[in-house]
């Protein structure tokens, strides 16, 4: 092996979803597979930068990169960043071409002959889970041993696509070490989620779980992850939160994972949680799905009383039929017991919903407005429907013609990416701004959110209005 090999890990320059205000996350899935290598190549030098925390342009990067004279450049991206991932490896292939590129994620997992094709600064793509692929890849060329032996890669060889088999999922996830937050220790002030959590209240996210046994028709995620869920020990979890707190000082935590699995995880999360010191110091966010939260209000309880803050959750539309049609299994009734629950128990509610399915007409989408004022989350997010590789949804809409668009910077859920059976695509942007609109623009209810009780109300109110999400959305028309 090269004993002076050098991986570079890159946060590439991107835009941040608007819609959630002002934030800096940190690179969690670069961490995550970061420390992964550096345990099993611990001869190899690793180093991560974070453009949006190093406050880098393209520009920046570029210096970086020759600065550093890496072997090999990683990156990692959703498909709206899937140009920005392209774009880092163009250029650490300008500043040298024998630089190794390499990205991975759900996007180029879906996508990798398109992208090889599109892309031919792109030296490997790695799919799926990232872990043991990755390290088996960075030894294989660095020891110059023979690359089709990698499993779960895709790459070109004389203008041939090679797809080698897919590397079968990691069964133990206790057995990943921590993320490598050490480093980025030098940006960890900068991380920070503003809308939620106030701009100095320091952010870290967390993986509990990867997967997903529900099949929704819009989501990648459990696709990507095999159509399971995995989930680390109780005790795995809340050590990692409680080194998170101690050693850097996070008090605002992400969990990651889609599926919050209320009904294995719930208690034993409560029991490991109400021994330690850092509950009292962190902020929980997790994802949970309504009808989870309305089978275990119980659990909702004592989660709440070690640390859980706020809780995300898919309410998506209040159509029965097209609840059935994304495979969501769930009830439009479940929406309005988890909001009581959520409410009873003073935990911040955020509802999402979805427009532009292929039945929606202005008359439908006015009755979703009608029922997200109704249901009384804390907080409305409303998203297009978007097709993104790796969804059936894709397929169904790619198979039909549907997708109007297929500039993947706009594949944000911000934009209208398809018309519906009635709606232009125009018309369905001008739905979303309304739906903006009649939730955040009541200046007699703002005012109420503003001056509320409750701090982190008082927090996202007042940073929603500084950042004039309401304008940015009409922009889009």
């Amino acid at each position: 092996m090269q004993m002076n090999s050098k991986i570079l890990f890159v946060e590439p320059p991107r835009n941040f979803w608007f819609v959630m205000g002002e934030y800096l996350p940190p690179p969690s899935t670069l961490l995550i597979l970061a420390a992964y290598v550096e345990r099993e190549l611990p001869d190899v030098e690793i180093d991560i930068v974070d453009c949006q925390a190093d406050r880098l342009d393209w520009n920046g990067l570029e210096k970086y990169i020759a600065s550093t004279d890496p072997s090999m450049v990683l990156t990692s991206g959703f498909t709206t960043n899937a140009y920005s991932c392209a774009r880092t490896c163009e250029i650490a292939k300008t500043v040298n071409e024998d630089i190794v590129t390499i990205v991975g994620g759900i996007h180029f997992s879906f996508t990798p002959e398109e992208s090889l094709q599109s892309f031919p600064e792109i030296d490997y793509i790695v799919r799926g889970e990232g872990e043991l692929t990755l390290v088996d890849l960075i030894r294989t060329i660095l020891n110059e041993k023979k690359i089709n032996d990698v499993l779960g890669i895709s790459f070109q060889k004389n203008k041939k696509i090679i797809h080698t088999q897919q590397r079968p999922l990691i069964e133990n996830l206790d057995s990943l070490p921590y993320p490598a937050y050490h480093l980025v220790e030098k940006n960890m002030k900068r991380y920070h989620f503003t809308m939620m959590a106030g701009r100095n209240t320091p952010y870290m996210i967390l993986e509990g779980a990867r997967g997903c046994e529900h099949q929704c028709s819009f989501c990648t995620q459990w696709n990507h992850w095999g159509s399971r869920w995995r989930t680390k020990s109780a005790k795995r979890i809340v050590d990692e939160i409680e080194f998170l707190n101690e050693t850097y000082g996070g008090v605002f935590l992400w969990f990651s994972d889609d599926h919050m699995k209320l009904s294995v995880r719930g208690k034993p999360l409560y029991n490991e949680l109400r021994q330690r010191r850092c509950k009292d110091d962190v902020m929980l966010f997790f994802q949970a799905r309504i009808d989870d939260i309305a089978r275990h209000p119980d659990l909702i309880a004592k989660l709440r009383e070690v640390g859980t803050y706020w809780i995300l959750c898919g309410v998506e539309t209040d159509s029965q039929e097209i609840l059935n049609e994304y495979k969501k299994g769930i009830k439009t009734q479940d929406a309005y017991e988890a909001m009581k629950i959520m409410k009873q128990n003073d935990i911040f509610s955020q509802a999402m919903f979805i427009i532009g399915a292929r039945r929606d007409t202005h008359e439908s989408i006015q009755r979703l407005r009608e029922y997200s004022l109704d249901l009384t989350p804390d907080i409305s997010i409303y998203t297009t429907l978007t097709p993104f590789p790796g969804t059936t949804y894709y397929e169904t809409a790619k198979k039909n013609g549907w997708i109007e668009d297929t500039n993947y910077s706009n594949y944000d859920m911000a934009h209208a990416i398809m018309s519906t059976e009635s709606l232009t695509r125009k018309e369905v942007q001008e739905e979303l701004w309304r739906c903006y609109r009649t939730f955040y623009g009541s200046l007699t209810k703002n005012i109420v959110r503003v001056l509320s009780k409750n701090k982190l109300k008082r927090t996202l109110y007042r940073h929603m209005a500084g950042q004039f999400v309401l304008e940015k959305f009409r922009r889009l028309i």
